[in-house]
């Protein structure tokens, strides 16, 4: 069993930066695909960012240029750098990872607002 623990959610201005970290604990072995996902009120959860086989990355169009994924995985972690963030950027951010089957973290709540 995996478990999943994001933080560094919050409220920020519009143009502002967060970083979110999650990290996993649990029956984990290799090198794995993480990443993030985010779900708006009243929208269908949709992809933010993936990163597999430690660099292969993947990001939502609405994103690229703006956001960027890491991962330590000595920590078992995975990291989004947002920056230029702006309101329709507001969602609950959900960390991802795929170990035999799809383990999601309780989310964290992103608000971009002035």
């Amino acid at each position: 069993q995996v478990q999943l623990v994001e933080s560094g959610g919050g409220l920020v201005l519009p143009g502002g930066s967060l970083r979110l970290s999650c990290a996993a604990s649990g029956s984990i072995f290799g090198i794995y695909p993480m990443g993030w996902f985010r779900q708006a009120p009243g929208k269908q959860r949709e992809l933010v960012a993936t990163v597999a086989g430690g660099v292969i990355t993947n990001y939502g169009d609405s994103v690229k240029g703006r956001f960027t994924i890491s991962r330590d995985n000595g920590k078992n972690s995975v990291y989004l750098q947002m920056n230029s963030l702006k309101p329709e950027d507001t969602a609950v951010y959900y960390c991802w990872l795929v170990e035999r089957k799809v383990y999601w973290g309780q989310g964290t709540q992103v608000t971009v607002s002035s």
